[in-house]
């Protein structure tokens, strides 16, 4: 029988299993998903209405929504860029005409659908303080913020400083079982802040109105033209991110297939109360502001009446003296009392107590 060979104990053959394991090529190790863009202010998963730790990128996140039930992603974008907007597109499947829209500011308030996906449009505002109000000052800032709402998805781009979406964010995350009702909810988180900041703002400009109105109807009235109609022109601007909400807030309410879900609708009612109160107010405003421009011209054309009446006057005492110098002064040698000793102070004193007399009457009748 062949003798085997004696095995070499597994201490003298550890350094060459260790050599033999670092020299096998390490397998390459699966390529990190990149971070979120710079226009990203927020992605989070929620389920049950309770979000998940961390702050994912909005790929994974929304896989992630697939996978569980009564979840969704909440991506939050501030001025995002065409190429940033076009991918986002892409991995949420909106269509190229709600993605080319959202790329830029200044829409009107409305609820369009496109597909499975519904948009909701509001107008944001911002009050800008001021120390005093000029012909050119800044009152009110706005810009609008799109809500793109899908079965597992809501997508929130804001464009302008205005209306900044974090405390809507961090006042929803606090109430989960309103969050738990899905995107929708966050659509109504985001019409109450708007609406809130509506009233916010309406607060603000009643005080411009009025130290407005007290500087027109002050004694110096140190209130210029320039600064009423800038400040009507910032109320109109207000006027188009407010009325025009009217009626999709409205729409929100009805029962629709497509809308909210019913456990949702008491809260949208809440809202359009709430916008109806700005809606009385800005219209007030309004009315009010074109009654004090309409006094302040009012007052203009008094105030030029009267410079009128001042300047008629000191017209008509002039000429009494022009006249009785330009009589005298034509040298006719028949004319009375030329050669008197006493002829020259005498059509002195005639002047004087003209002028004098005018002034008087003038006077009297509120002229001068």
């Amino acid at each position: 029988m062949a003798q085997q060979p004696a095995r070499t104990p597994w201490r003298e053959r550890l350094p060459g299993l260790l050599r033999r394991a670092l020299a096998r090529p390490a397998h390459a190790a699966a390529p990190a998903r990149p971070a979120n863009p710079d226009a990203v202010v927020d992605c989070a998963v929620y389920v049950d209405g309770r979000r998940r730790p961390g702050r994912p990128h909005y790929t994974d996140a929304y896989a992630q929504t697939r996978r569980r039930r009564r979840s969704f992603v909440w991506l939050g974008l501030h001025e995002p860029s065409p190429a940033v907007m076009a991918e986002v597109g892409r991995t949420f499947d909106l269509d190229a005409f709600s993605v080319n829209q959202s790329l830029a500011d200044g829409h009107r308030p409305t609820l369009q659908r496109h597909g499975t996906v519904t948009l909701l449009v509001l107008r944001t505002a911002g009050y800008v303080e001021h120390t005093e109000l000029t012909g050119t000052s800044e009152v009110i800032d706005t810009g609008d913020v799109m809500v793109f709402l899908g079965d597992r998805f809501v997508i929130t781009v804001r464009h302008g400083a205005a209306g900044a979406l974090t405390p809507v964010r961090e006042g929803i995350q606090d109430r989960p079982a309103v969050l738990a009702e899905g995107p929708w909810a966050v659509a109504y988180a985001v019409c109450a802040r708007m609406v809130d900041l509506y009233l916010e703002v309406a607060g603000h400009v009643e005080q411009d109105l009025e130290r407005v109105e007290e500087m027109v109807f002050a004694r110096d009235r140190s209130a210029d033209v320039q600064q009423i109609y800038q400040l009507k022109r910032e109320i109109v601007e207000f006027k188009r991110a407010v009325l025009p909400l009217q009626t999709p807030l409205r729409t929100l309410t009805e029962p629709r297939p497509d809308g909210p879900p019913p456990a949702l609708r008491p809260w949208f009612v809440e809202v359009e109360g709430q916008l109806a109160r700005a809606v009385d107010r800005v219209g007030a405003y309004d009315d009010l502001l074109n009654s004090i421009l309409q006094s302040r011209l009012a007052q203009l054309a008094v105030e030029q009446n009267n410079d009128m009446r001042k300047i008629a006057s000191w017209a008509a005492i002039a000429a009494a003296q022009t006249a009785i110098a330009g009589i005298y002064g034509m040298n006719f040698a028949n004319m009375p009392e030329l050669n008197w000793r006493y002829g020259y102070p005498a059509a002195l004193l005639v002047m004087a107590t003209a002028a004098v007399t005018l002034h008087r009457l003038f006077r009297r009748s509120g002229w001068l």
